[in-house]
C-alpha cells in the first residue's frame, strides 16, 4: 500500500484533544483526501486514476481528509454504497485552492455582515465547509472537530480530473483494521496524520482553525 501508516496510539499522543483543526496525511507537494463510494464509481477511479463512469459532476462529493471521520460515516467501509474506500492524493497547491474557496455550512455572524449575504454566498458556493465532532476508532464523539469539504461545480469537476495525483483503493486495509478498532488499539494502524498549516491568517480566520 502505497499510503504511509503508523500505530494509530502513536498518532493519538500528538493531536490535540479539542479545537478546530486539519489533520491530514500530505507532503510537500500533496495531500491525501477520502472518500467512499459504491463499487462501480470506486473501482473505475481507482483503476483510471481519476473520477468518471458513472461519477456524478452534478452532486456535491464531498472530500475528508481525516481517516477516522471516514471510518466513521463509511462504518469502517461496510454501510452500503461505502464499501470502497478511496485515498486520494491531491495537489497541495489544489487543497489550498480549496480551502481559500470555503463557505460555511451554517451562518457565523463574525464572517457574514448578515444571514441574507451568508444564503447568497451558499448558493453560488463552489466549497461548502463543514465542522463535524472527530471520533474514536469506535465511533465515539471526541472534543476535537474535523473539516470535511463539499466540492461541486468547476471545482468539483477540476478535483474529479486534473487535480489528482493518485487514488488508491485501501478496501483492504480498512477491512483488515475494522477488528482493531475497539479494545486497547495496540494492534490498529492507520494513515500518518499530522497538523496541517494554513499559514495564510485570513484563510485560517475563515476557516475557524485553532491554535495548534
Amino acid at each position: 500500500m502505497r499510503l504511509v501508516t503508523e500505530p494509530y496510539l502513536a498518532q493519538v499522543s500528538r493531536s490535540p484533544n479539542t479545537g478546530h483543526h486539519i489533520i491530514a496525511q500530505f507532503d510537500d507537494n500533496s495531500v491525501v483526501v477520502y472518500q467512499a463510494y459504491r463499487q462501480a464509481i470506486g473501482h473505475f477511479a481507482a483503476s483510471h486514476g481519476y473520477f468518471g463512469g458513472e461519477f456524478n459532476l452534478n452532486r456535491m462529493s464531498w472530500i475528508k481528509p481525516n481517516f477516522l471521520w471516514m471510518m466513521y460515516r463509511s462504518e469502517w467501509g461496510t454501510k452500503p454504497g461505502q464499501e470502497v474506500i478511496l485515498a486520494v492524493k491531491l495537489k497541495r497547491s489544489a487543497f489550498d485552492g480549496i480551502l481559500a474557496n470555503i463557505v460555511h455550512s451554517s451562518y457565523i455572524p463574525d464572517l457574514y455582515s448578515s444571514e441574507a449575504e451568508w444564503k447568497k454566498a451558499v448558493k453560488h458556493s463552489s466549497v461548502r465547509l463543514q465542522w463535524d465532532r472527530d471520533r474514536h476508532p469506535s465511533g465515539a464523539k471526541l472534543e476535537r472537530r474535523a473539516i470535511q469539504l463539499g466540492l461541486r461545480g468547476e471545482i468539483l469537476s477540476r478535483y474529479a480530473t486534473e487535480w489528482i495525483i493518485d487514488i488508491e483503493d485501501i478496501s483492504e486495509f480498512v477491512q483488515q483494521q475494522h477488528q482493531y478498532k475497539s479494545g486497547d488499539l495496540t494492534n490498529l494502524l492507520t494513515p500518518r496524520e499530522l497538523l496541517y498549516p494554513v499559514t495564510n491568517s485570513d484563510i485560517a480566520k475563515k476557516l475557524g482553525l485553532s491554535d495548534p
